[in-house]
């Protein structure tokens, strides 16, 4: 379980209902809420995601030309 500071407790505290997510610049965090006041936490996770390969094409042979 991912540990945050909440800044409306100004404490640590563990990040209840956590979800990883992958930000825009590709970096890796988690969101969640504090268990005691319900502010939203967020924090960011080391490195970067890994990248997403595109999904390949299906190849189809050309069509013959027409007579």
């Amino acid at each position: 379980m991912a540990e945050g500071y909440c800044v409306r407790c100004k404490a640590k505290k563990p990040i209840a209902d956590a979800v990883e997510e992958t930000m825009k610049n590709g970096r890796k965090a988690v969101k969640g809420k504090c268990p005691t006041c319900g502010a939203v936490m967020f924090k960011i996770l080391g490195g970067k995601a890994a990248p997403v390969a595109p999904a390949a094409a299906p190849t189809t042979p050309p069509a013959p030309p027409a007579a």
